[in-house]
């Protein structure tokens, strides 16, 4: 399997030899296909399957075949090698495609954390095999120590080591934890993988213009932000 990501982002062309089987989870994705018609089978998801990913179909393509899928504004698509020892878990919404053989399995999360991140179940993969995932800004991996903490931003994580602690929180001090996003706390061993996009509206915003005084007035007075325009 060959996959290309041309710039800008917006697209990426899959390219499959003869013998490489691909699991689509959203179909709707493909633009264009050039193959036999009868290498694209479409089949229905498990119940929990559609469940994590609100979809209730997906593809099987087979090669040899190419085909485009397109890609959300400002998301882009990086492929993850996965090891017949590999624990990562992952969150199965950014899950694009897969390479036949994988394994899967399902972990149901925590309910206080799962209440916080409506995320319920993540999914560990067992290779050989290649994942697809989506993200928005690139795939950066950091390694997690067992007594120093990793905080990451909760929306921002995209897989971790099934072995790893991890909790919700906040850091810093008083100001600094009143004014961040959940956190997502881990300790243990092996990499995390995290998606590198800005989610910071007033960083976006201050790019975009607005004065300093603004600025300071929508952060330190009471509902600043609401009649500060």
């Amino acid at each position: 399997m060959e996959v290309k990501a041309p710039t800008p982002i917006g697209h990426v062309r899959v390219a499959l030899a003869g013998e490489d089987l691909l699991h689509v989870l959203h179909p709707k994705s493909i633009l264009a296909y050039q193959g036999a018609p009868q290498s694209r089978e479409d089949r229905f998801m498990d119940l929990a399957g559609a469940y994590r990913k609100r979809k209730w179909i997906r593809s099987k393509l087979q090669g040899p075949s190419e085909f485009i899928l397109g890609l959300p504004p400002g998301c882009q698509l990086e492929t993850v090698d996965i090891g017949p020892k590999s624990d990562l878990m992952f969150d199965f919404r950014h899950v694009m495609f897969y390479t036949d053989g994988l394994h899967m399995k399902s972990k149901v999360q925590k309910i206080k954390t799962a209440w916080i991140t409506q995320e319920w179940i993540r999914m560990k993969f067992t290779g050989p095999g290649t994942l697809g995932i989506i993200t928005t800004g690139d795939l950066v991996a950091m390694q997690l120590h067992p007594s120093t903490p990793l905080f990451v931003e909760a929306g921002s994580l995209i897989a971790y080591p099934d072995g790893a602690k991890i909790k919700l929180a906040v850091y810093g001090n008083q100001l600094a934890s009143q004014h961040m996003n959940v956190q997502w706390e881990l300790t243990g061993s092996g990499p995390v993988l995290i998606q590198s996009g800005s989610r910071d509206a007033q960083l976006i915003e201050q790019l975009q213009g607005g004065g300093i005084i603004k600025r300071i007035l929508r952060e330190l007075l009471p509902f600043g932000s609401v009649y500060i325009k």
